[in-house]
């Protein structure tokens, strides 16, 4: 892996109003979905009270939710 990938990865990063934005889903369902689904990406703290989710990860979950549906 390149450092420019390396780094790019490091952007796509998003805290929990931002994942849930993105799927479309309330902040509570993100929490409830990284409590209760064990296939949900894992989330990170990467400070004291900063909590985020690679979106690369959530990107690929949501590829397979899609495949599982069809």
């Amino acid at each position: 892996m390149t450092q420019a990938t390396t780094h790019q990865q490091e952007r796509r990063q998003a805290r929990p109003r931002q994942v849930a934005e993105y799927l479309g889903v309330s902040i509570a369902t993100v929490w409830r979905w990284a409590s209760e689904r064990h296939d949900f990406p894992r989330s990170r703290k990467i400070g004291p009270r900063v909590t985020v989710w690679d979106l690369n990860e959530i990107d690929a979950w949501v590829d397979a939710q899609q495949s599982n549906q069809r």
